[in-house]
């Protein structure tokens, strides 16, 4: 659409945007963190004229005591969960079933992924385009797991498909393996990234969100029913073993989870990816290895 030009007193005033501020400020005054001297010390009182929102410091510092001492005895408030989601209870009562009943199965991966599209237990799955779980034959001897999606898998809500997941395939074709016989998944379901410009730029999952997950890594666990399980990356392998695993030491070898399952730890292509050339080429043929040792069949546990 066009039209005629703007004129200058079309535009808002300079100070349009004061009260806007003003009232910002005072609702973000921390009565918690007030430090006088150190305020005073980073702007002198002779300079606070210049500023427009100098006239509630006397008075919001006043108050300060008083609204500490209230927002202790408030006490903290209960979280509401947003989204309310139906699926866990069901999935906790299978769990809770006991193993006198032999019909107790698991729910579907399509329930899975249905379930974990919709949770909210980590502020990752606001921010996500969608959630992404495994994909692969239900009844894969191996299972891979990862760390997250990435920006691509986030994208077209597959696993592996980005750079890191290029990697993969190409290692498993040099394996003479297809990524068609194996389950491939992460242990957090959805993509953590931080904005730079236009680009998302990939963000490791704290413990408390990988932990939020743990219960839909359990179900697709269940449900698959693997022979073993390859860990790529730390928080995989803490995922699956329930403790710190380092990567760099432990790759390479089998451990043995609280189920019995057999666990292989390796490094996770993405960090390959890293490496400086000099160091890759020495870091992917120990990965090759280490690959090759789950794709065989793994060692039984003691």
């Amino acid at each position: 659409h066009f039209g005629p030009g703007a004129q200058r007193h079309d535009a808002p005033p300079a100070d349009a945007g004061e009260q806007l501020w003003l009232t910002y400020y005072q609702h973000i005054f921390n009565p918690a963190r007030l430090k006088l001297k150190m305020m005073q010390k980073e702007m002198p009182r002779r300079y606070w004229h210049n500023l427009p929102e100098a006239k509630f410091i006397s008075e919001l510092s006043a108050s300060a005591a008083e609204r500490q001492s209230h927002m202790i005895d408030s006490g903290s408030s209960t979280p509401l969960r947003r989204i309310q989601i139906a699926p866990v209870s069901g999935l906790a009562a299978t769990r809770r079933k006991s193993a006198s009943e032999p019909h107790a199965h698991p729910p579907t991966l399509a329930a899975l992924n249905a379930a974990t599209e919709s949770c909210r237990n980590c502020p990752i799955g606001q921010h996500a385009t969608q959630a992404v779980c495994g994909e692969g034959p239900v009844d894969a001897r191996l299972m891979v797991v990862g760390e997250q999606p990435g920006d691509q898998e986030d994208l077209k809500r597959r696993p592996f498909v980005g750079p890191a997941g290029q990697l993969f395939d190409q290692a498993l074709l040099q394996l003479g393996r297809s990524r068609s016989d194996l389950y491939i998944t992460n242990a957090v379901k959805h993509f953590k990234f931080e904005p730079r410009g236009k680009r998302r730029m990939h963000k490791s999952p704290s413990q408390h969100e990988a932990a939020a997950c743990q219960q839909w890594l359990d179900h697709e666990i269940a449900t698959v029913k693997p022979a073993a399980l390859l860990a790529l990356g730390a928080t995989a392998a803490a995922s699956l073993l329930g403790r710190h695993v380092a990567v760099m030491s432990e790759s390479g070898q089998w451990f043995t989870r609280h189920d019995g399952l057999r666990v292989l730890v390796t490094l996770h292509p993405a960090a390959l990816l890293r490496m400086p050339g000099h160091a890759y080429a020495t870091a992917y043929a120990r990965w090759l290895q280490d690959l090759r040792l789950a794709l065989d069949r793994p060692p039984i546990a003691n």
